[in-house]
């Protein structure tokens, strides 16, 4: 085999080699990225698809706080609702009549997550608060069918997304004030010692004409804010 031929495999060669080695070295980036990546994803779902925060400042400020069991008072700056594997639709009719007497933290059901918790105050002076629910993260549209049902001192509103196919609210609910936040609202005067009691009921709602296949596979998160003031603008984001 004449010399020349014999030099120009050994290139090739190295050069296949080289290739190699490059290659398995973007491998092991691109693994080591996606395991990091999966972590993170992992740290920001922790803790289930409802949450409940409280700005600690404000705890400080007002003597405002935060627990899940009137038996056994614990204060906490935030709250981890159970989730549930899979939520199949149903009415909201199926919901039990006492679902805000009927357990206090996590009391889940076939195809809903209910969750109850207190807001109290232990200062000296009646406060003000404002309570949202910020929409953090929608996969497949399925807040399209999606319904929130919030019980504050056994008082009950039902929040939705508008109807796509009329622009109008759905029946029975007040829809959400925006793209960012399913509700927002005021509590005036909760005075020394009190509590406000609040039970959250997330469902998807069979009977709503968006409530389709192509939702199915879809994922919701939610998180609720307990805060001092509210922002003007922020209807607008």
């Amino acid at each position: 085999m004449p010399a020349g031929e014999v030099k120009v495999t050994a290139k090739k060669l190295k050069k296949r080699e080289r290739n190699l080695k490059i290659a398995k070295r973007l491998v092991i980036i691109i693994f080591v990225f996606l395991l990091v990546l999966f972590f993170i994803l992992s740290i920001v779902y922790k803790g289930g698809r409802f949450t409940v925060t409280l700005d600690p400042n404000f705890t400080l400020r007002s003597g405002i706080v935060l627990y899940e069991n009137k038996d056994d008072i614990r204060y906490k700056n935030k709250l981890y609702a159970n989730e549930i594997e899979f939520m199949d639709n149903i009415s909201g009719d199926w919901i039990p009549a006492n679902i805000d007497s009927e357990k206090d933290g996590s009391h889940n059901g076939e195809n809903y997550i209910a969750y109850t918790f207190y807001v109290g105050n232990t200062g000296e002076e009646a406060i003000n608060y404002w309570y949202r629910i910020k929409i953090m993260d929608v996969i497949k549209n399925v807040d399209e069918a999606i319904r929130i049902a919030v019980y504050q001192n056994g008082e009950k509103s039902v929040y939705a997304k508008e109807s796509d196919l009329t622009g109008n609210e759905e029946p029975g609910t007040i829809k959400f004030y925006s793209d960012q936040y399913a509700m927002l609202k005021e509590r005036k005067h909760l005075g020394p010692k009190e509590s406000d009691k609040y039970t959250v009921v997330i469902y998807l709602e069979g009977d709503d004409p968006e409530c389709v296949d192509a939702i199915i596979g879809g994922e919701l998160k939610l998180k609720m804010e307990i805060m001092e003031e509210h922002v003007e603008n922020e209807k607008t984001k």
